[in-house]
C-alpha cells in the first residue's frame, strides 16, 4: 500500500498552497487529491467578479513568485479590479501547474483513522496511507437552506452555488433570498440574463463595501493612512483589519471578543460595484419567507407582511454554515473524535485538530483563528502555520 508523509483532499487555494510550502521541505511526501479549483470553477457563477482587493486575491506561495503580475506575465492574460472569477480560475489553474504539477484528480471517498496515522479510499478502489491529512475541501458540503424550502425540489428552489449559468431563467420571475455578496451578485447576474428579479432580506438596509473602488479610502487617503488602517489581507473594517490579519493573536481573545469580531468581519455586504447594477431591482428590505410551497411547475413564497408571490424559481443566497461531519469522506468513527464547537472544529497551533496528525483549513478554521480563514488571503498564514507544526521550522523561500 502507498504511503505518504502528508496526504491532502482538496486543490483549491488552500491545499495547493499547503502543498507547495510543504514542499520546500526535501524528504517529505506530500500528494494532494481532488479536481484543481474545482468549486470556483463549478460553484461560481459566469460573470462573476471577486469583491476582495488585488493583494488579497493573491494565492500564497513561500518565494511570492506565483502571483498575480507573474499570471499576467507568462499568460498574457490581462485583467484589473475587481477579478473575474474566469481569471481567477486561470489563475488558479496556472499556481497548480507551476506549484504542484502532479496533482492527484481523483475523489477520496472515505477516510479512516489508521495505525499509521490515516487511511484514504478513493473513489476507483484504491486505499493509501499517510501519516499526517491536511483537509482544505472547500465549503460546497456547507451551503445553507432554510427550513422552509426543505420540502421543495430542486427545480423550484436551490442553492445560488449550485448555478453556472443565468441565462436559462430569461423571462423568469425568480427570487433571491440574502443580503449578502452572493444573493446580490446573482440577482444582478439574473437581472443582466433577461430575468425577472426581486432579492429579500432580513436586514434593514444593504451593507455596502467600501471596498477597492471606495474613493474616500483609496484615493483621497494618503497610501501610509491606509496602510495604517487596512491589512493588506483585506479583511474587516479599519483597524480590525490588521486584528483581523494576526490569528495568532485573535485566537488569545476572549470567546465573546472573538465571536464579536468574526459576526462584524462576515456579516452580509455587497460590494459597492453591483449598486447601480441592482438599481433596477426590486429588493425588499425587512423581509423573511414566512412560507414556500409548489403550485405546479411554479413556487408560491409567502412574505412576512403578508406579500405572495408566485415564482418560477427561488435562488437562496444563503451563505453556508459550517460543520465538518458533512463531510461526506469523513468516517463516522473519525467524526466523534474531533472536537468540534457549534460544527466546527476546535483546533489549536498549526490547524491541528484533536485527532493528532489532522490539520483542518479553510473556512471550517474560523472559529479557531478568525475570519481571516474564509477567505483566500489566509492561505498565507495556514499555509505557514501547517508548515510549522508539521517541520518544526518556518517556511523558507523555495
Amino acid at each position: 500500500m502507498t504511503a505518504y508523509d502528508v496526504a491532502i483532499i482538496g486543490a483549491g487555494p488552500y491545499g495547493l498552497s499547503a502543498a507547495r510550502h510543504l514542499r520546500t521541505m526535501k524528504g517529505l511526501d506530500v500528494r494532494v487529491f481532488g479536481k484543481p479549483m474545482s468549486f470556483w470553477d463549478e460553484n461560481m457563477p459566469a460573470g462573476m467578479f471577486l469583491r476582495s482587493n488585488w493583494t488579497a486575491t493573491q494565492i500564497a506561495d513561500p518565494a511570492c513568485e506565483l502571483t498575480l503580475e507573474a499570471f499576467q506575465a507568462s499568460t498574457g492574460r490581462r485583467f484589473h479590479l475587481p477579478v473575474p472569477i474566469s481569471d481567477f480560475v486561470e489563475y488558479g489553474l496556472w499556481y497548480q501547474r507551476q506549484a504542484v504539477p502532479d496533482v492527484d484528480p481523483r475523489k477520496v471517498v472515505r477516510v479512516e483513522s489508521d495505525a499509521s496515522g490515516f487511511r484514504l479510499h478513493l473513489v476507483d478502489g484504491e486505499a493509501l496511507t499517510s501519516r499526517r491529512l491536511i483537509i482544505a475541501a472547500g465549503i460546497c458540503s456547507f451551503a445553507r437552506r432554510p427550513p422552509e424550502f426543505d420540502h421543495l425540489p430542486a427545480e423550484l428552489a436551490s442553492h445560488t452555488s449550485v448555478h453556472r449559468d443565468f441565462r436559462t431563467f430569461a423571462g423568469k420571475h425568480v427570487l433571491v433570498v440574502g443580503g449578502g455578496q452572493s444573493a446580490l451578485e446573482s440577482g444582478a447576474l439574473l437581472h443582466e440574463a433577461g430575468a425577472k428579479v426581486e432579492v429579500v432580506s432580513r436586514a434593514a438596509r444593504i451593507h455596502w463595501l467600501q471596498g477597492v473602488l471606495s474613493k474616500t479610502l483609496h484615493h483621497r487617503l494618503g497610501k501610509v493612512t491606509r496602510n495604517l488602517l487596512y491589512a493588506p489581507t483585506d479583511v474587516g473594517p479599519a483597524v480590525i483589519s490588521q486584528l483581523l490579519a494576526r490569528p495568532d493573536l485573535v485566537r488569545r481573545l476572549p470567546r465573546a471578543v472573538q465571536d464579536k469580531l468574526r459576526r462584524r468581519a462576515t456579516r452580509p455586504a455587497g460590494a459597492r460595484w453591483l449598486v447601480d447594477r441592482l438599481k433596477n431591482v426590486n429588493i425588499r428590505l425587512n423581509s423573511t419567507v414566512a412560507s414556500a410551497s409548489a403550485s405546479g411547475d411554479h413556487v408560491e413564497v409567502r412574505l412576512n407582511d403578508g406579500t405572495l408571490l408566485k415564482l418560477d424559481h427561488v435562488f437562496l443566497g444563503t451563505g453556508y454554515k459550517i460543520d465538518v461531519a458533512k463531510y461526506e469522506f469523513l468516517a463516522p468513527e473519525l467524526i466523534q473524535s474531533i472536537r468540534r464547537s457549534n460544527g466546527f472544529p476546535v483546533l489549536k497551533e498549526g490547524l491541528e485538530s484533536s485527532v493528532s496528525g489532522l490539520h483542518i483549513l479553510g473556512a471550517p478554521a474560523i472559529w479557531s483563528f478568525g475570519p481571516l480563514m474564509q477567505f483566500v488571503s489566509g492561505s498565507r498564514y495556514a499555509s505557514r502555520a501547517v508548515f510549522r507544526s508539521i517541520t518544526g521550522k518556518e517556511s523558507q523561500p523555495a
